[in-house]
């Protein structure tokens, strides 16, 4: 499914990752849209302090999942977001469409 420069990529990884995303969807459903925004402003805050993107990476895809529900209306299928997850740690993501 996912191929790095020719070699498989590490899935097991990536599937815990999106286990921890999927993992959220309660919760952040049940944030009003103002909650939603000022997730924001508080990953800019704890990237300030120090914290790193992978620090913020689940509960950041899981908000921005949320926000691609609310605002497009289409909630992103899980193959999708370990693209994502993929690409987000500088990898390749072969995806069959």
């Amino acid at each position: 499914m996912f191929r790095r420069l020719g070699q498989d990529f590490q899935l097991r990884k990536v599937k815990k990752i999106l286990k921890q995303i999927n993992a959220l969807k309660g919760k952040m459903s049940s944030l009003s849209d103002q909650e939603l925004v000022a997730k924001t402003v508080e990953f800019r805050q704890r990237l300030s302090e120090g914290e790193s993107l992978d620090d913020i990476l689940v509960e950041a895809f899981a908000v921005v999942r949320e926000a691609d529900k609310r605002i497009l209306g289409m909630f992103p299928y899980d193959v999708q977001v370990m693209g994502a997850i993929v690409m987000h740690y500088g990898n390749v993501a072969e995806m069959n469409t």
